[in-house]
Order: structure tokens, then C-alpha cells, then sequence
């Protein structure tokens, strides 16, 4: 029986990491979850898991969640404050870091600094403070396994072999509901189209920076860290069919992939319950049933998110954490109906060009970065919204 964290309950990935428990009552069980603002689904995900600790995110919504909790065994926590006790609560083994954006950032820090193994699924964590998260790793002893189905494909594509003989990495892209979208119309498409996605079903941030293909750019530097491999090494293709969910190149010319169904249940519980596989309920893969695999170099003038993110990755390590906060405050104006699609990339360049990139000594420097980032971006897209 393996004891499990789960930071972000109610999003995508929660979801699906409770389907996989809810498959395996004999395997996991669930001691800490936590949740944004949908208490309506974190209540019946807490009747039917049982976690000893249930956090809402702000601290505002704790007296509604224990009301609700009145007739459970559960201690009802909130804020920060809150999720560090769910990311180190005692039995915990394993932590599935699921919250989206840096505000993953401190809770499953102090996991790792708790000996907690992390199933990372906020890549934002990497992006924003890389070199001092794999050092924390290195230093408590704990494993990391990645739960984004690029990053699982290429850790499963790696395994057995020597990283010394790895030529590049590929990550696959979709492409996102744009690929076909003539680049003049894109200033006018709407939230609606943008989180129209054609392959995956994912929360509405991470969609819209498929949209933008951010989510690649953020992907690249998250690689980077993980397999400890220069951004110049990792190449990006689009592949529309999300079948390939990326592969590995050697220096003999082999290219390993890992392909599949696209649903995040299969890397889930391969992080779980790693290094056995188990039953997912994922649908079977039809190779014969595909009318072809197709792959392009992806349009960097169309998507100049994806360019942002490689200039980041090479400039300094806040450059990165500042292109992270900017994009987020990008996509929130940009769900709201403040600012138009094609100026989440405005806002996140204006802001880069803006901050003088240095490197990060601490989670504290990290923060505060990420402050900069989103205080600025937030004044571009007053100056620029409509």
C-alpha cells in the first residue's frame, strides 16, 4: 500500500490520479488532498477517498469546507500553510504535484525536503527554479518522476540505456486547436476556440498554453532539468495525432518512442506505481486504425511563445521564472476577456525584455521573480487591454 499526497485534487490530473486509486483500493491510498475553488467536487472526492487532511487554497473558504466536513474524520486546513501539511504529512510516501502554475512551488519543495518522492505534473516548479529543486533532490534522497505524458515518454524511452549515448530529445505537439489557423486570424479567435482542444482534456490554463504552444516552450525547459540536458539537445515537432508522445534519439541513428492513447491516466500510474505497470483502463492502441503518424517543425513567427521560452531557457535562470509568471498573468487576462490571444506573447516578450535576467540562490529569489514577472505583465495588460 503506497501512501499519497495529492496537491490539486479537483484539476485534470487529480482526477485522473483518483481514477487510478479508485482502480486499486489494495495499492494507494490517499492521506492529503487539496483543492482551489471547486469545493463542490473536493467534498465528494473527500467522502469517497477519506484523506485525513483536506486544504482548500485560501483561507477563506475553510469554515464553508468544514461545514461541510462536519460528519467526517478529516482536519480541514488552508493557505500555505495548509498545503506544506499535506505535502509532509507523516504517512505520506509519494506526492502528486498537480496544482497548476509556481503556486506548487513551496508546498512540494517542502515535500522533497520531508523525503517525499514527487510525481510531478507542475512543470511550472522546473521552469521557475530548476537547478535549485534537482539539487534539493539530490540532496534528501528522493525520486522524481514525471507525470507529463512528453516528460513520461521520454523517461520510459530512456530507461536501460546510458545517458551518454543520448543524441536528442524530441517532444511532441499537437499543435493545439490553431495548427491550421491562418496566423492573420488569430488576433480575433475567442477563449471558446482557444480551449477548443482537438486530442486532450486538460484544465483551461494549461489548454490555452497549448494554444499558444507555451506549453512546449515550458516543456523544453522542464526536460532540460529532468534528463539534465542542454535546451540545444531537445527538439520540438509537431505531431496533430498525439500518438507519439515523444521520442529519444541515440548516437547510433536508433530513435526510441513511447506512443498511446492519449489520456493522462497511463503516466499517472506509471509514476505511481513505478517500476511495475498496472491496469489503467486507458484504451487500447489501434495502430492499424490511424490513417498515418505526421510531424512538422512547428511555425515559431505563428506560435513566438515556443521561441520565448528557448531565449529564457539560455538568458538566465529568473529569466525563465519571469516568462513563467508573465504567461500566466497573460492567459488570466486573457480568459477573462481583457486582452486578445495573440497578445499573451506581446505581454510575455514586453515583460522579458524588461527584466535583466540573474541567477536564483534560493526559493525566496524564485518568489520573488515570479512577483516581478506578474506585477509587470499585470501593467502591460492594463496599458494594452481592450
Amino acid at each position: 500500500m503506497k501512501n499519497i499526497t495529492i496537491l490539486g485534487s479537483t484539476g485534470s490530473v487529480g482526477v485522473s490520479t483518483l481514477e487510478i486509486v479508485a482502480a486499486h483500493p489494495d495499492r494507494f491510498r490517499v492521506v492529503a488532498m487539496t483543492a482551489g475553488k471547486n469545493l463542490e467536487l473536493f467534498i465528494r472526492q473527500i467522502r469517497q477517498f477519506a484523506p485525513r487532511i483536506a486544504v482548500v487554497a485560501s483561507h477563506s473558504d475553510v469554515s464553508q469546507l468544514k461545514e461541510l466536513c462536519s460528519n467526517l474524520d478529516v482536519t480541514v486546513l488552508g493557505g500555505v500553510e495548509g498545503l506544506i501539511a499535506a505535502a509532509t504529512a507523516d504517512e505520506t510516501e509519494m506526492v502528486v504535484a498537480a496544482i497548476v502554475g509556481a503556486a506548487g512551488l513551496v508546498p512540494t519543495a517542502a515535500a522533497i525536503r520531508a523525503g517525499k518522492d514527487i510525481a510531478l505534473a507542475n512543470k511550472e516548479i522546473l521552469v521557475t527554479a530548476g537547478h535549485l529543486f534537482m539539487d534539493l533532490v539530490a540532496e534528501f534522497g528522493v525520486r522524481l518522476f514525471p507525470v507529463d505524458s512528453e516528460h513520461s515518454a521520454i523517461f520510459q524511452s530512456i530507461e536501460g540505456h546510458r545517458s551518454e549515448d543520448i543524441s536528442k530529445i524530441i517532444l511532441t505537439a499537437s499543435g493545439g486547436p490553431f495548427l491550421n489557423t491562418p496566423t492573420t486570424q488569430l488576433a480575433e479567435v475567442s477563449v471558446r476556440d482557444a480551449l477548443n482542444h482537438p486530442n486532450w482534456n486538460m484544465g483551461k490554463k494549461i489548454t490555452i498554453d497549448s494554444a499558444t504552444m507555451m506549453n512546449k516552450g515550458l516543456e523544453v525547459i522542464e526536460a532540460s532539468w529532468l534528463f539534465d540536458t542542454s535546451v540545444d539537445k531537445i527538439q520540438v515537432n509537431i505531431h496533430p495525432q498525439s500518438i507519439i508522445h515523444s521520442m529519444v534519439e541515440y548516437i547510433d541513428g536508433c530513435v526510441i518512442a513511447q506512443l498511446g492513447t492519449p489520456d493522462m491516466k497511463a503516466p499517472i500510474a506509471y509514476a505511481l506505481a513505478y517500476p511495475e505497470r498496472i491496469v489503467t483502463g486507458v484504451k487500447s492502441l489501434d495502430l492499424t486504425a490511424l490513417s498515418g503518424l505526421t510531424f512538422y517543425n512547428p511555425d515559431t513567427a505563428k506560435f513566438p511563445c515556443l521561441e520565448l521560452a528557448y531565449r529564457a531557457a539560455t538568458s538566465g535562470e529568473s529569466m525563465s521564472a519571469v516568462m513563467n509568471a508573465a504567461n500566466e498573468i497573460a492567459v488570466s487576462e486573457f480568459l477573462a476577456g481583457h486582452i486578445g490571444f495573440t497578445q499573451i506573447a506581446a505581454t510575455i516578450e514586453r515583460t522579458m525584455a524588461a527584466h535583466t535576467a540573474h541567477n536564483l540562490l534560493s526559493i525566496d529569489e524564485v518568489l520573488k521573480a515570479d512577483l516581478w514577472g506578474r506585477e509587470c505583465a499585470s501593467e502591460i495588460c492594463r496599458e494594452t487591454g481592450h
